[in-house]
Parts: C-alpha cells; structure tokens; sequence
C-alpha cells in the first residue's frame, strides 16, 4: 500500500504544482485584456484621458518587453524559484498600487513598472520550473495546460473586467490580484527549484542593449497607429519623409543585432552571455520561437478585433462581449489538456500545423460571416476554430522549446520566448488596428464622396479633418456628435450608413491581414520536431 500512497501523494503534489504555476501565467495574462472593456470608467476615475489610460496598458507590455530577457537570467542567478516567488511579491505591490490609485502616475508606477518588473521575473521562471518539476513525457501536457491558462485568460479578461466594473468597482480586478498571489506564494512553496550550478554573473551590457533594443522596437509598434507604419499621418513626427516607427523599428533592430555581436563576443573571451548566440542557431528552438511569434501576433489581432466588433459595431455590454468570446476558452482548454493526455505520441509537427490551419480557418470564416446586417452570434463558429488552434499550439510549443537545449538553459528560453511572444502581441494589435483605421478611413470617405445627400463643403472637410484616421465608433456616439454639431437628418443618416459599412470593412481588412500571417506561418511549421521529445530521467518532483 505504501508505494500506492507515495504515488497518489507525488500526483496530489504535481497537481498542486502545475495548478501554481498556471495560476502565475493566468496573472501574468490578465492585465493584457482584463481593462479593455472599461478604458473610458478608469480614465474618468483617476481624471485622466482615454490615451492615458492605453499608454498604461501598452506601457506594461513595453517593460515586459525590455526586462524579459535580464529577468530570465536573474532566475540563473538567484534560482529559480526564488525569481518567481520575487516577481510575485513585486507584481502584487503592483497591484497594490493600482487598485490604490488616485491619478496616473501612480497608476503607471503600480499597473506599467511594478507588474511589468514582476512579469519579467515570474514568466520565464515558470517555463524553467515546468522543465524541473515534470518528466519529458509530461511537459506536453504541463506546458500546454500553463500557455492555455494564459490564453483563457485573456479570452475571460473582458468579462471579468466587466461584471468587476458593472457591479463593483475595476479597483476590485487588481485588489484581487493581490490575493491571487497570497496564494501562489502560499503554495509555492510546494515546487522544486530548478538546479542552479554555477552562479553566473550579470552580462549588464548586454541587458541594457536587449532592453533598449527591444523596448524602443516595440515602442515603435506601439505608435504605429498614431504616426503611420511608412508614410507619416498629418502632424505626426518623421525623419527624411517617412514616419518616426519606422526609424525607432530600424534602431530597434539594430541595438538587437549589437546585443547578439555582443554575446557572441563574450562567448569568444569565455565571458557569462545572457543569451548564448548558439542557442539561437538550433532548428528546433527557433522554430518554436518563430510559432509562438505567429501565434500572439494572430491571437492578439483576433482579441483586438472581435472585442471591437461585438461592443461597437452591435452596441453589446461589457458582460456580453465577454460572454461571447467564451466559447475560445472552451476549446482552447479542452485542446491543450485533451491532446497530450489521448495523443502523447502524436508528431509536434502534425499538430502545429493543425493549430495554425484552425486559426486560419476561423480569421477567414469571421470574415466571410461579417456584414451590417449580421448578429453577435456569427462569432461563435470562428472562435471555436481559432480557441481549437491556440489550444493546439498551446500543447506543443513550450515542450519544443525547451526540450530543445539543456535544462540548464531553460530560463534563457523562457526569458527569449517570452520576449518573442510580447513582441508578437504588440505587432498583432498594432497591425490589426492600423490596418482597420486605415481601411475604415479609406471606405468611409469614399462613400462620403460618392454620395449626392452629403453637401461638398461637407465632404471637402471630412477629407481633411478625417486624413489622420477616421475613429472607430458606434452609431449612438456618432449620433450624439451629429445632435451636439445640429447636422441635418438626411446628412447624418447617410454618414451613419456610411459609417456602419466602413467599420464593417474596417474589420475585414484587419482579419484579411491575420489570415494571410496565419497562413505564412505554415512556411515557418518545417522546423518543428516530428517527434515527441523523451526522457528516462525521473524527474517529477513532490
């Protein structure tokens, strides 16, 4: 009996374990969405703007960004689990903070620095304490089940975020942060920490080159939509004619380019890298981190554009945006759990690829469903298809990426991948955004111009008024500027029907981009492993 005891007692601990560690992940994802349905109630709370507001958001995932990196080489130094159980303490003084805070400063010190900070600590702590806390033929299924925690909760974000601000207050969303973390701190206690070795020192100027290099890269992304991809939008900032995100893009990638020559030099002189160069020059890795690219970039479209449609385009509350986009949490969880349990042999390759065809599939069976006419319920069918796509790639690329280097470079990898996937995730909501505005602006003008009930002078000032990008609004707020501004009847319906197909194509344009990056991604799907990665090491720890 005993060794039944031991064994129930080792599965209890490696549940509770794989529960810690996706509940991090989970905390870690939340902040990306949980707000986005309650922009304009924080802003007015801590008198600030709607701007101020989303440079917090996108200044969060500009510091996870710049300190993924470092952070994963932190955990080298101090331990793992030491890095986690830090971030942790720092994440929920950030949480803190915000669920505190009387204006934006201190809003952007809890919310955008003191998370950011924890997230570059806890996240790739946890990729290298699911490689020291599960066997190989587990970490499938263990890693699968933590980026589905993520993914579910940035699918839930919006509907916490709503019944939170609705019936409460979204000071509550952070507040109970702060006690999610009570409790991973309290059961972390439970997980191994991931051998150490030899403590390695601090490579701080290939920190400060990494962090530079990838927060002025994704800062410019961020900007895109405001100052233009290339040409630069009226009064936007521009060097030579072209717009500033290109220049910042291009000083980005090449403060990048000089970490790597860095590295490789320390390497060379038998120096401490961050990230060894070698590394990256493995198939399998980079393979992965290229999936995971193309993954966020099209998630995180997706999340940007659905959300819009459903609360704009249809008028539907917070909470029934949220409810809407459940069914993706559905099978998104039932792909990532139910694949490595049924199909623990199945070719990683096999899957990928099915995972990047399910997202495709769901981006073109959105678009071809979207129309004025249409209701909140044609999002249903394509969020099954893309939730069935995260899932699947959920189940598969965390164990490609670390079975693809020793363990004792599993922070690295998670610091890299982590870096990789954040950067996705800005690329994916700035492209999905500019491109929509672009595409609204375009049709919405055109229709103005075409149409004889709109007087010239009225559509010669739309023209330039509206040459920087036409916002993306609702039929009730462009009623009420058409009632404050006293515009006719026949003028203000027909912008209003202009505006109701505009936003329309707006929204087919942005997923037309997000189907042809899905289907690119299948090129990249020729570097991941055909089989799955084995260990005979007894390594699940209790």
């Amino acid at each position: 009996m005993a060794p039944d005891a031991g064994t129930a007692e080792s599965s209890e601990s490696a549940r509770l374990v794989l529960l810690t560690l996706a509940a991090g992940q989970f905390l870690m994802a939340l902040d990306s969405s949980v707000m986005n349905v309650s922009i304009a109630t924080v802003a007015e709370d801590v008198g600030t703007t709607v701007t101020g507001v989303q440079s917090a958001i996108t200044a969060y995932t500009l510091v996870m960004a710049m300190f993924m990196i470092p952070g994963g080489k932190a955990g080298a130094l101090i331990g793992r689990k030491r890095a986690f159980m830090i971030g942790c303490v720092i994440y929920g003084c950030g949480s803190l903070t915000t669920a505190l805070a009387p204006n934006l400063p201190v809003l952007l010190l809890g919310w955008s620095f003191l998370e950011g900070i924890g997230a570059a600590l806890i996240l790739p702590a946890i990729v290298a304490l699911v490689a020291s806390n599960f066997t190989a033929e587990r970490r499938p299924a263990a890693y699968g089940l933590v980026a589905a925690a993520g993914a579910v909760a940035i699918a839930v974000g919006p509907l916490i975020g709503g019944v939170a601000t609705t019936y409460f207050s979204w000071r509550w969303v952070f507040a109970g942060e702060v006690v999610m973390v009570l409790g991973i701190l309290v059961l972390g206690r439970r997980i191994a920490d991931a051998p150490i070795g030899e403590r390695p020192r601090i490579d701080l100027a290939g920190a400060a080159l990494s962090a530079l290099g990838l927060g002025i890269f994704v800062y410019g992304v961020l900007r895109s939509g405001e100052w233009g991809w290339f040409q630069p939008k009226p009064d936007a900032p521009s060097w030579l004619g072209v717009s500033l995100t290109v220049w910042l893009m291009l000083s980005g990638l090449l403060l990048v380019w000089l970490f790597l020559r860095w590295e490789a030099r320390l390497v060379v002189r038998h120096g401490e890298p961050l990230v060894d160069p070698e590394m990256l020059r493995n198939k399998q890795l980079t393979g992965g981190l290229t999936m995971f690219f193309f993954q966020y970039l099209v998630q995180m479209g997706v999340f940007f554009v659905v959300p819009l449609y459903l609360s704009v385009a249809l008028g539907l509350s917070a909470l029934k945006t949220g409810a809407r986009i459940l069914p993706l949490s559905v099978t998104l969880l039932a792909a990532a759990v139910l694949i490595p349990r049924f199909f623990p042999d199945v070719s990683p390759r096999r899957v990928v690829r099915l995972g990047v065809l399910a997202l495709l599939a769901g981006a073109v069976v959105l678009m071809a469903a979207l129309d004025a006419d249409a209701g909140a319920e044609i999002v249903t069918v394509p969020l099954l298809l893309i939730g069935l796509g995260m899932g699947a790639l959920a189940s598969q690329l965390g164990s490609v990426t670390v079975s693809a280097v020793p363990e004792a470079q599993s922070a690295e990898v998670g610091g890299v991948q982590n870096a990789v996937t954040n950067l996705g995730a800005s690329i994916g909501t700035a492209l999905a955004g500019s491109i929509m505005i672009a595409a609204l602006t375009t049709s919405f003008l055109t229709s103005v111009e075409q149409n004889p009930a709109i007087p010239a002078e009225v559509r010669s000032r739309a023209t330039v008024e509206l040459q920087s990008g036409a916002p993306f609004l609702s039929d009730a707020q462009l009623k009420s500027a058409f009632d404050r501004a006293g515009t006719s009847r026949e003028v203000a319906r027909a912008a209003l029907d202009a505006n109701t197909a505009a936003r329309i194509d707006g929204l087919r344009a942005a997923l037309a981009v997000l189907a042809l990056t899905a289907l690119l991604a299948l090129f990249f799907t020729h570097r991941i492993p055909t089989t799955q990665p084995r260990s005979t090491e007894p390594r699940v720890r209790g």
